[in-house]
């Protein structure tokens, strides 16, 4: 079986080609924490995952992921679920939910909050501090998303100035892809990243997610493409392969 994540809400197809900034800083006011899930898998943690959920899913949305993505002698690891904002998505009538930013169309330049996606990537760069904070090195820090959370993680980590361990996009998409090679950081030129898509995904097409990789690809990124017979969901052979890439990463 296959495990559906946000079908519920994530409606979004197209992507925003406006070739202005590709990242805004975030607004003059202070932003609040995010409220997070966090699952040790041992004590005294050495790693950690902050993994985002997709549009109108929570933090609970992939909780039951973190005993399956275990392995065999593995050492503590600190999965860290935030819960997006609620705010009103325009795309889905103004209905307040869960997102990462609002998504006004899906056939204009203006399709996404730029606001939003620069607040958003603010405060999860907060919880990624904050894990520095707690004693685990960035080094041994993964950035995970699936759908729009995965577009957050994408435009957080390329552009992280301290090294991660690596980024994982599940069903997702880049935003602003002609800034791209302008928001990309040296520090993180060789950081791992794992793309994964269902081949049936009716939310965001499976060309997005060949897209992700391909413009990874070309620009040098140790990128791993992982096709799944599946629609907009995570499915038990895409855990398996998560948990071998993390056992590489953080083992």
């Amino acid at each position: 079986m296959c495990r559906l994540g946000t079908v519920r809400a994530d409606t979004l197809y197209a992507m925003n080609r406006d070739e202005s900034a590709y990242r805004y800083p975030a607004g003059e006011q202070a932003l609040p924490a995010l409220e997070t899930v966090e699952h040790c898998s041992g004590p005294n943690p050495s790693a950690s995952v902050i993994w985002l959920h997709g549009l109108g899913a929570d933090g609970h949305d992939f909780e039951p992921l973190v005993p399956q993505l275990a392995w065999p002698g593995a050492p503590a690891i600190r999965y860290v679920f935030p819960h997006a904002p609620v705010r009103p998505v325009t795309i889905n009538g103004g209905m307040q939910m869960r997102a990462w930013y609002d998504i006004l169309s899906i056939d204009s330049d203006r399709g996404h909050d730029r606001q939003g996606i620069a607040d958003s990537v603010s405060q999860v760069e907060a919880l990624v501090a904050g894990e520095c904070e707690r004693g685990i090195p960035s080094g041994r820090i993964v950035v995970a998303g699936f759908s729009q959370g995965g577009a957050i993680a994408l435009q957080l980590a390329l552009a992280y100035p301290h090294k991660l361990a690596g980024l994982i996009a599940l069903s997702s998409y880049l935003l602003f892809d002609g800034e791209l090679e302008k928001r990309l950081h040296e520090v993180n030129r060789d950081t791992p990243v794992f793309v994964g898509h269902g081949t049936m995904d009716p939310m965001v097409p499976f060309s997005m997610g060949q897209a992700v990789y391909h413009r990874l690809q070309t620009l040098d990124y140790p990128v791993e493409w992982h096709a799944y017979a599946m629609p907009h969901a995570v499915c038990p052979e895409e855990i398996k392969d998560l948990g071998a890439w993390l056992k590489v990463r953080l083992g």
